[in-house]
């Protein structure tokens, strides 16, 4: 009995030893994981303060509940570069020389009630930098040089949200908010989308001219393509989503393919160099293109453009003719075809014709290689386009584009040699506005995307410029280059919630961007 007392009292005295020293091993483990002070920095029961390093630490006591640093030369504060404080309720980063912050870098401070960032270097903050700290009731940014751009739009909106309170600090930039109360600014203080071309689809055949149009509640754009002695018709395709061939008129040397709706027919004026220029008509029974009329040889011998519209409710086309003995010449539609209704003017090689409505007046622009441009003007008693005026000290001009701000008429001159230029109509005659450099550019043509405007300017020697209308300058401004060579006109497309710029490429493939909103405060 007594030797099996001893038995059991050995062992129960053994298990107890264990038990004591597994305790304390635990207890002294806990001690060594618990980080220390770092280096550079005091430490109390609660609270650290941290002067003259190069860094954050990422090792403090878990139980800190303010931590302090300043006067240190750390320029960025890195992602979860406070993880590990459970208790942190006061953050003071304060006269440092901080630039740049992660936008995880707050990551985890759920109990952070006071954050200061007064006296740093910062310019801006990334957004939802202080997502997740729903406890915070104070932010200080003082004595920061703070840009209101759209990169800061997303604290402004997060001011107007949260329960924390700010100081009143000013905008060091932009010039639109140069010195406001970034208190006092809102959402719609900020314009933040930027609209870009973003290329979409190549397509493998050159071409001098493209125009748009929609038959049959359908969208269609038709290129002409000289070389190939071409028509092609292209048509929107909803499954694949991209353009596809639907038919081709075949020609010599077509240099342009304009196309006309009238009483729900599609017809197309083919203009060639050679052979002659014909109309045709869409034949929706057949399926194809059939040709139905010959221009008269003898007044179109060298087209160069088409421009059709209407008038009175009657349907026209004019072509520019561009050779010596030809004639520029309106035709008019009278039920079963066109016939000429009126030349303009013989021996002065037109390049480009457009088509304007000033003050509620038809009037045609007329651009020429022999003299600068010529206004026209329609009679409604002699039902015919008499000259009204021309485009003084513009000599040279190779085409007339235009287009409308606000009810005011502007356009946009084309010059190979020299400066291409914007002009406005002041009641009277066109005034300039704006001048672009333009060695070797054959098009410099307006184009309008809901509620942008564009002016696009091509070269044959260089990049193609796109300029964006602003507003407030009254002006066109640089907003993007594009690639393409030898471009000779451009057109829109608005299909399935996409808007299309199609571009014809004289020496290249013919491009389609797609026009893209970007919102920079994302």
């Amino acid at each position: 009995m007594g030797y099996s007392g001893g038995t059991v009292s050995c062992r129960a005295w053994t298990v107890c030893l264990c038990v004591c020293v597994a305790a304390l091993a635990l207890t002294e483990g806990r001690r060594l994981r618990q980080p220390r002070c770092p280096v550079g920095c005091t430490c109390t029961k609660d609270n650290a303060l941290c002067e003259d390093i190069t860094s954050v630490p990422h090792t403090f006591p878990n139980d800190v509940v303010s931590l302090l640093f300043t006067a240190n030369s750390f320029d960025f504060i890195d992602e979860d570069a406070f993880q590990g404080l459970p208790h942190l309720e006061y953050l003071f980063i304060e006269n440092n020389k901080i630039e740049a912050i992660s936008p995880n870098a707050f990551r985890g401070l759920k109990t952070l009630i006071h954050l200061s960032l007064a006296y740093n270097n910062l310019e801006t903050l990334p957004k939802d930098v202080f997502k997740g700290m729903d406890a915070l009731s104070k932010v200080d940014l003082r004595g920061n040089n703070l840009v209101c751009d759209c990169k800061l739009k997303w604290l402004v909106e997060w001011m107007l949200h949260t329960n924390a309170t700010m100081d009143q600090i000013s905008c060091s930039g932009p010039s639109s908010h140069q010195d406001q109360k970034i208190n006092d600014l809102v959402a719609a203080s900020f314009d933040c989308i930027k609209a870009e071309f973003a290329a979409y689809q190549a397509l493998k055949f050159e071409s001098i001219s493209v125009e748009a149009f929609s038959f049959g509640g359908e969208q269609f754009v038709v290129f002409a393509q000289p070389f190939a002695g071409t028509c092609s018709f292209l048509e929107w395709d909803h499954v694949e989503m991209n353009f596809r061939i639907y038919d081709t008129i075949e020609g010599t040397s077509i240099v342009v393919c304009k196309p006309m709706v009238i009483d729900g027919a599609l017809f197309v004026v083919v203009a060639q160099l050679f052979g002659g220029s014909h109309i045709y008509k869409r034949d929706t029974s057949a399926n194809r293109f059939i040709k139905i009329q010959d221009i008269d040889i003898l007044k179109i011998r060298k087209p160069n453009d088409v421009e059709a519209f209407r008038v009175d409710g009657e349907f026209f086309f004019v072509i520019a003719d561009s050779s010596k003995a030809g004639s520029t010449t309106v035709y008019k539609w009278n039920g079963n075809g066109f016939y000429s209704h009126q030349s303009l003017h013989p021996w002065y090689r037109d390049t480009d014709v457009e088509y304007v409505e000033i003050s509620n007046k038809a009037h045609l622009i007329l651009s020429s290689s022999s003299q600068r441009p010529v206004v026209y003007q329609w009679n409604r008693g002699h039902k015919r386009f008499d000259r009204r005026t021309d485009i003084p000290e513009m000599e040279d001009v190779f085409s007339v584009k235009h287009f409308r701000i606000k009810g005011e008429v502007f356009i946009c001159l084309t010059r190979f040699i020299g400066d291409s230029k914007v002009m406005r109509w002041d009641g009277a005659m066109f005034k300039e506005v704006q001048t672009f450099p333009s060695r070797g550019s054959m098009v410099f043509q307006p184009v309008a995307i809901g509620n942008w405007q564009y002016a696009i300017l091509g070269s044959d020697y260089s990049l193609t410029q796109v300029y964006q209308w602003d507003s407030v300058r009254g002006q066109f401004v640089h907003s993007q280059e594009l690639n393409i060579q030898a471009p000779r006109a451009f057109a829109t497309v608005a299909v399935d919630n996409r808007h299309f710029l199609l571009s014809s490429s004289f020496k290249g493939k013919t491009q389609i961007y797609q026009h893209l909103m970007i919102d920079l405060s994302d």
